[in-house]
């Protein structure tokens, strides 16, 4: 008992003390429920005032603690910590209970080691599909141990969390389709009660149109020009990357006489095709796959024996000296006091530069919009949206994983209208952090919301972000002008 509290323990300073290299530094997927949460603090409705195209429980998690809401830094890593341990303690639990002690320390400690040596922005943030990772495994355990309803409740959680909780579901079914009734029932709970609160709050036809509507015309048009061909070569690079607990995985479906091979692969399918849902392929899609990988690579690892094992898992040392060094550069400038020039977060550093800009001269009562996707704008300026839309996707109908290199909206029906719903508002400032990028997209690109922009100037710009003030508009906008370079 005390080895396995160590464990954990020397586990948990290990994954905190990697969490702390990016104490400074914000991730894409984190910035937008960071900014929704600023945004409820300010007394917004999710959905209602608040434009969030993901289900609600992504957004809420992060008001459940003011401070992570309010600002970045300490709070938010030290969550991701223990959010890490969270899902360590489920997969050791469940290796335990398939299999023995020592299967369980190797899913700990190899589902921590894939939570920090890989794509940093994928494994930090507290995005949804590495939220989803821990009911995921716990639903499944639930389903392996015969509780259903349980089982579904989980499943029912993740899905508010993330859309792709449906293939958790079906997961669950493969170890509970007797049950079936129990485990959609435990589902239909947790998303019965977001109904009914979205619902008392006057949130839920926005809640439709924002989360399903939007996210149906996103998930059907990929900008990947050859899907398959970029799913294959990713796939293979995962598998590659992973080829430790993939090996591990495989000697265990091929050797362990005991183990229900075809409820292993079914769930393995259906995992693979949460991954190739959208066609997109991204890095942290694959998380959908972990829980399965860790699992049945722990059982191939530990029948493998000491020697053989060992070998394998010197295939470890890829994802480390891949990533390794980063965190010691990270760690240097952070203990040195200096800023990191890491170019994976030059559009961070940017967004904190023009932060500090918008943040000098505002004043009480002053708000924010801001063009483009850098939600994290509103985080660092601590100002207010004036808008309903924290970005310009529903604006442009370009969804953000394109629109720094095209310009094609795959949505125009309601574009406009909700353009002129935006040039009816008065935000104190304008924040244009997408022309720079992609000129096609600048907000004085469209013509319907020139008139509008005539009543700001320009005050600041930035490499990445241009800052516009309303002429007339906040307590210091005087003073701005006259100390502007």
């Amino acid at each position: 008992m005390k080895s396995t509290r160590l464990f954990f323990l020397t586990l948990f300073a290990l994954v905190l003390a990697a969490r702390l290299c990016h104490l400074d530094i914000l991730w894409a997927e984190e910035t937008l429920p960071l900014a929704a949460a600023a945004q409820m603090a300010h007394g917004k409705v999710l959905y209602r005032d608040i434009w969030f195209d993901k289900p609600p429980l992504l957004a809420w998690i992060y008001q459940a603690c003011p401070q992570w809401g309010a600002r970045d830094g300490f709070p938010l890593r030290l969550a991701g910590a223990l959010y890490v341990l969270l899902a360590c303690w489920i997969a050791w639990r469940f290796a335990r209970d398939l299999w023995d002690g020592r299967e369980a320390l190797w899913a700990a400690g190899l589902l921590a080691f894939y939570l920090v040596f890989d794509i940093p922005s994928a494994v930090t943030p507290l995005a949804a599909d590495l939220l989803m990772l821990a009911p995921h495994l716990a639903a499944v355990w639930l389903a392996w141990r015969g509780r259903a309803f349980r089982s579904g409740v989980l499943a029912g959680i993740a899905f508010l969390i993330n859309s792709k909780a449906v293939f958790v579901l079906a997961a669950c079914a493969l170890w509970n389709l007797r049950a079936m009734p129990l485990l959609l029932a435990g589902f239909a709970i947790p998303n019965a009660l977001a109904l009914a609160l979205l619902w008392s709050q006057g949130a839920l036809g926005a809640y439709y149109e924002q989360v399903w509507k939007w996210g149906r015309i996103y998930a059907a048009d990929t900008f990947v020009a050859n899907p398959w061909t970029n799913g294959l070569l990713r796939t293979a690079h995962w598998l590659g990357f992973h080829a430790a607990i993939v090996i591990g995985a495989l000697w265990f479906w091929w050797r362990d006489p005991k183990q229900d091979r075809a409820r292993w692969a079914a769930w393995a399918v259906i995992s693979l095709a949460a991954v190739a849902a959208g066609w997109r392929f991204f890095p942290r899609y694959y998380f959908q796959l972990l829980p399965l990988a860790v699992l049945a690579g722990a059982r191939g690892l530990a029948m493998l024996g000491r020697r053989r094992a060992l070998a394998v898992a010197a295939l470890l040392l890829v994802p480390l000296v891949r990533f390794g060094p980063r965190y010691a550069l990270l760690a240097r400038d952070l203990i040195a006091g200096q800023q990191s020039h890491w170019v994976d977060a030059a559009m961070d550093r940017d967004s904190r530069q023009a932060a500090r800009l918008a943040r000098q001269w505002s004043a009480p009562g002053d708000t924010l919009f801001v063009w483009g996707f850098r939600p994290e704008l509103y985080v660092y300026t601590g100002l207010p949206a004036a808008t309903r839309y924290l970005d310009s996707q529903p604006l442009t109908g370009v969804p953000a994983d394109r629109h720094l290199t095209q310009s094609q909206p795959v949505e125009s029906e309601s574009t406009q209208a909700r353009r002129a719903e935006l040039a009816a508002t008065h935000p104190t400032f304008i924040m244009d952090g997408l022309g720079p990028l992609n000129p096609r997209l600048a907000i004085g690109a469209y013509t319907d919301l020139r008139p509008w922009l005539t009543n700001y100037q320009e005050v600041a710009r930035t490499s990445l972000t241009i800052v516009y003030e309303r002429k007339g508009g906040g307590a210091n906008s005087a003073h701005w002008r006259s100390s502007r370079p």
